[in-house]
């Protein structure tokens, strides 16, 4: 689908696609090139963050613990 093509009823993937064919000037390849390594740069950086939030829930944890131990 081309830039052009692409109109209100258009899905969100498609208005995307649209949009990286654009960005790449018509060339097919280098826009789903482009779309795979941004999407796994996000996926990366998502997973990065899932990791992060885990650690400070884990060491929410064990502070917790120790608080509870200490006021027994």
């Amino acid at each position: 689908m081309h830039a052009q093509a692409v109109d209100d009823r258009a899905s969100e993937g498609e208005r995307i696609a649209a949009a990286y064919a654009s960005a790449a000037e018509g060339d097919t390849w280098a826009a789903l090139v482009q779309a795979v390594s941004d999407a796994l740069t996000d996926l990366a950086e998502a997973e990065r963050r899932s990791l992060r939030r885990e650690r400070l829930i884990s060491h929410g944890y064990v502070r917790g613990a120790l608080a509870a131990e200490e006021r027994a």
